[in-house]
């Protein structure tokens, strides 16, 4: 089993931190939640994993801050990266 990082209660993704996964494994939840989740496709080391249900236009958290809203519908254990998020660090938009 893989592990993942989550590093705020409120955080709804999780960050891959052994190797990258493939469809069906399971990772084990580190930090600040506990439990696992399957992955539905391959993610990357370092790469983000939703630990729930998310709509588009959904905040994405992480280290309990806003870094992104969601573009598409994203499934628990879906990987959430570029392809679908619209990231909001670093742009100089005023967040919470």
């Amino acid at each position: 089993m893989i592990r993942a990082i989550v590093l705020n209660p409120s955080d709804n993704v999780a960050t891959l931190i052994d190797r990258g996964g493939e469809a069906d494994m399971s990772v084990d939840l580190r930090g600040e939640k506990k439990g696992s989740v399957s992955l539905r496709q391959e993610v990357p080391f370092g790469h983000k994993v939703a630990l729930s249900d998310m709509a588009p236009g959904v905040e994405v958290i992480k280290y309990g801050k806003v870094i992104g809203e969601t573009t598409a519908e994203i499934q628990t254990g879906e990987h959430v990266h570029v392809h679908n998020v619209d990231s909001k660090r670093g742009r100089g938009d005023k967040l919470n």
